[in-house]
């Protein structure tokens, strides 16, 4: 990992200033059109394209990428995606260097955050196939 990459990494973790929990239409606000990049732990965790009609794509940067959606439940943000049917739930703030998205129901307390333009692209490689 860059090491500008990284200072970026921990910069946004350290972005304390969490709001109130972000409404469906504020994350819609927010996110619709864009791609981004999420860290966890000072590690670049994932990459999520958001949509029209709240559909996305997940990827954890291995090329691998799943189509879902998303609604509002509540004061969390749930992800349906195709290859899982139970909802992954998290409560999305905003903070000075982008969103903090906290997962519920996870014990350790899962938070990631945005990482900002990182210099890479969502990669998706199409189904594997045999010979």
């Amino acid at each position: 990992m860059s090491k500008p990459l990284l200072i970026l990494l921990v910069l946004s973790a350290q972005a304390v200033a969490a709001q109130s929990p972000l409404s469906g239409a504020e994350f819609d606000d927010y996110t619709r059109g864009k791609t981004l990049f999420y860290g966890f732990e000072g590690q670049v965790y994932g990459v999520e394209r958001y949509l029209p009609n709240r559909k996305v794509i997940w990827s954890f940067l291995d090329g691998k990428c799943k189509e879902g959606i998303w609604y509002q439940r509540e004061n969390q943000i749930c992800f349906i995606y195709e290859d899982r049917r139970d909802p992954q739930c998290w409560v999305f703030t905003r903070s000075g260097g982008g969103l903090i998205a906290q997962f519920e129901g996870d014990p350790q307390a899962t938070e990631l955050y945005e990482a900002g333009d990182i210099g890479e692209e969502m990669v998706c490689y199409g189904p594997e196939v045999g010979v």
